[in-house]
């Protein structure tokens, strides 16, 4: 796949910490409830960590209490590239940032959320940085 923002692996690692790299670039999981922005009740908008495209909003995220900061929509469809994943004996669809390849988590369809769009985007705190409204 061919990305507006690309960079050799040298440089995502200059940019980027270690476990960002892992997630980011090998996509990892970051631990459950440990990151930054799994509570967070903040105003604001989402971006992705690696390029700074603007990904969620604070209007779509919703406690899933699945340990991962939760949304049930993208800030548009076009932010977001979906990928087949069918590592660890299951089918996923991973989330990737559209701008740069980050990936960011997983989407899930039909868990029963009370969300507009039946879906939970299960994204890495680690992943994204949170812009507050001013």
């Amino acid at each position: 796949m061919s990305y507006e923002i690309q960079k050799t692996e040298a440089e995502w690692r200059a940019q980027l910490s270690p476990d960002e790299y892992h997630v980011l670039r090998e996509a990892g999981t970051e631990r459950p409830f440990v990151g930054e922005y799994t509570d967070t009740k903040t105003v604001g908008v989402y971006s992705c960590r690696a390029c700074g495209a603007e990904l969620f909003s604070s209007e779509t995220k919703f406690d899933s209490h699945c340990g991962w900061p939760s949304y049930y929509a993208p800030l548009a469809e076009d932010r977001v590239e979906y990928i087949e994943d069918t590592s660890l004996g299951m089918r996923r669809v991973e989330v990737r940032c559209a701008r740069c390849g980050g990936h960011l988590g997983h989407v899930f369809e039909g868990e029963g959320y009370g969300t507009p769009t039946d879906q939970r985007y299960c994204i890495n705190s680690i992943s994204l940085t949170l812009k507050p409204a001013e």
